[in-house]
């Protein structure tokens, strides 16, 4: 018989089942999470065309706290003994990139459409196709090279800070994995704060706009909610490492983080490139 007292090789003690496999507790959260979600979309729907915004800031409270107490669970069960075997970590890691294709393919939603009508701007005017544009006529656009290119350095920056962290943690350099971190927060708060300034300086408003505008603050919109739940996601990290719950050999939350922050940044060149450069000026489609 295997002694009681036997390790396994990341130094743990071996989980109190008979197999690697890790059986999640039941949780309220993912009931809590969909009732809480489906407020926050009916109470959008009833501010736009209503004004009620009780609905919305209900939903959006219980979006806030599911998130908050189910990430609280994740991170117990990360640093709990036994839990998180190898053949576990596999897993996560699948779940995490499949996660991420996912993510993509939202993505190139927004990107359709706004080609869409970039490339066959008629359906928008309903004009002569001789005379369509793309903007449509009257439609002031943001300069490229402004704050969209600033932005553009802020989170390309964020890319390299945020590695340097990870390969800090993996070399056991705690000091310059929380201060890479926290340098990587800071930039996406920088970011949003730079997209906040955008959006309040835009000639053209999301409501009653037309396509353009539509297309141009639904996928920049949804990126920039994307890099706000980025840098919650690194802020916990940054915690998570002053707490010391990561090791050189066990840090897939701060991998996870890291995968994501990167695919943030990818998505955001290809939006600098699609909308802001290539979108900026008149294509005649004849």
């Amino acid at each position: 018989m295997a002694s009681t007292n036997t390790v396994t090789a990341d130094g743990e003690a071996p989980p109190a089942h008979k197999h690697p496999y890790h059986l999640v507790d039941p949780s309220p959260w993912p009931l809590v999470g969909s009732f809480s979600a489906g407020a926050l979309v009916l109470g959008i729907i009833l501010n736009s065309h209503y004004g009620d915004r009780i609905t919305f800031f209900v939903g959006l409270a219980g979006v806030l706290f599911t998130m908050f107490m189910w990430w609280r669970d994740v991170v117990k069960e990360a640093h709990t003994p036994g839990l998180h075997t190898p053949i576990v970590r596999i897993g996560l890691r699948y779940g995490m990139s499949l996660f991420i294709a996912s993510e993509v393919m939202f993505f190139v939603a927004f990107f359709w459409a706004f080609f869409h009508f970039a490339l066959y701007p008629e359906l928008v005017s309903g004009s002569n196709p001789a005379d369509a544009t793309w903007p449509p006529h009257g439609v002031k656009t943001f300069d490229p090279f402004g704050l969209p290119l600033l932005n553009t350095m802020i989170l390309l920056l964020s890319g390299c800070t945020v590695t340097w962290a990870h390969h800090a943690l993996i070399e056991g350099n705690r000091r310059h994995l929380k201060l890479g971190l926290l340098i990587t927060v800071l930039l996406g708060v920088t970011f949003t704060i730079c997209q906040a300034i955008e959006y309040a300086e835009a000639p053209f408003k999301f409501f009653g706009g037309g396509t353009y505008p539509s297309t141009f603050f639904l996928a920049t919109g949804f990126h920039g909610f994307h890099v706000m739940v980025g840098t919650i996601f690194l802020a916990v990290c940054l915690f998570r490492s002053m707490a010391g719950h990561f090791t050189p050999q066990k840090h897939f939350g701060l991998e996870a983080a890291a995968w994501y922050w990167h695919f943030v940044d990818v998505v955001w060149l290809f939006l600098f490139v699609a909308i802001y450069w290539w979108g900026a000026g008149e294509i005649a489609v004849h």
